[in-house]
């Protein structure tokens, strides 16, 4: 991608609480920048996993609550060089808010592991919706019963189990499966990680008996486990979930103190201006709090929340030096 100037972590902070001061509270009307033509939706990964299931829940309530100005959202899947693809199109639209794309924590940790080729914050994520945690799943008939015996069989030999994960490795499902792992006293650099397209393809895999185990979030388990197809072992969310999650315990609950969470929002380009970014954190607060986009966050397993501007550019950066300290430990880089 071209080079860009990378802003600090301050400026960045800085810029945001400027932005902050200016955006209206919600009920006021809108003023400023307002859609003048269709909305490019480009969704930086296959279709099938949680991050094009948010991002086409986003799309259908930006239409359906009427939000962007009599404006169709399209939305489109560009995966590829671990989302390079898509914000190669969103960089060629600088300063162009018509334009959108998925911001989730597997860019983020991409970005640190080295599997992808771009700086994030050259761009400008503008609101978070979605809390996903990664869970553990076997097939049905596996032999492996419980989290424990993963663990078991993982220190006897560390390559003796085939994990999927999705996209690649080194994104954040990657890093979610070995962080427990590791600190449970596996030799996480040995393990046998087979990666696949989508999270719909590892658990296809899964139900075929390619695999052992996979790493995947909510919408693409839960449903294959409430159909008694797979079954969860382990959740990597800092407590119990609701709904399906209620009997998945977590890794803290096993005794290794770890956790893992994901999320999944909205980016624009860069060089957007603040009433650009005022619209859309405003449009956005509106699909969070739509019942319909509630109801089907909590569905697949995951937590609906909302963070704007100032916060998601405060996660982006605190992601980033997180998830580098996290590949440094664990010893993985760029594959």
């Amino acid at each position: 991608m071209t080079p860009m100037h990378n802003p600090t972590r301050r400026q960045c902070l800085l810029a945001g609480a400027s932005l902050l001061g200016g955006l209206p509270a919600m009920g006021q009307a809108a003023t400023g920048w307002l859609p003048s033509q269709n909305i490019n939706y480009v969704i930086g990964v296959a279709p099938g996993g949680s991050v094009d299931l948010y991002a086409r829940g986003i799309k259908q309530a930006l239409d359906s609550l009427k939000l962007v100005n009599g404006q169709t959202v399209i939305a489109e899947n560009k995966p590829g060089a671990a989302g390079l693809l898509a914000l190669q199109q969103l960089q060629r639209n600088r300063g162009n808010a018509h334009h959108l794309s998925t911001f989730h924590t597997g860019a983020v940790a991409g970005q640190a592991s080295g599997m992808l080729k771009a700086d994030l914050r050259e761009f400008v994520p503008v609101a978070m919706l979605v809390e996903e945690t990664t869970l553990f799943a076997v097939g049905a008939d596996s032999p492996l019963k419980t989290a424990q015996d993963v663990l078991q069989a993982l220190k006897r030999d560390p390559a003796s189990l085939k994990l999927a994960v999705a996209p690649a490795r080194g994104l954040n499902l990657h890093l979610a499966l070995a962080k427990p792992l590791k600190l449970a006293g596996v030799d996480v650099a040995k393990l046998t990680v087979v990666p696949f397209r989508s999270s719909a393809d590892s658990m296809a895999a899964l139900l075929g008996g390619h695999v052992d185990l996979v790493a995947a979030t909510g919408p693409t388990v839960v449903p294959l486990a409430q159909a008694s197809k797979v079954r969860m072992l382990v959740s990597c969310a800092a407590q119990r979930g609701s709904g399906p999650l209620t009997e998945v315990p977590t890794w803290r609950e096993l005794g290794i103190a770890t956790d893992y969470a994901s999320y999944n929002g909205v980016l624009l380009p860069g060089g957007v201006d603040a009433e650009q970014i005022r619209y859309w954190e405003n449009a956005l607060r509106q699909v969070s709090q739509s019942p319909e986009w509630r109801a089907m966050v909590e569905k697949s397993g995951n937590r609906p929340v909302f963070k704007g501007y100032v916060d998601s550019h405060r996660y982006l950066e605190a992601e980033l030096n997180g998830s580098r300290a996290l590949v440094a430990s664990l010893g993985m880089g760029t594959p």
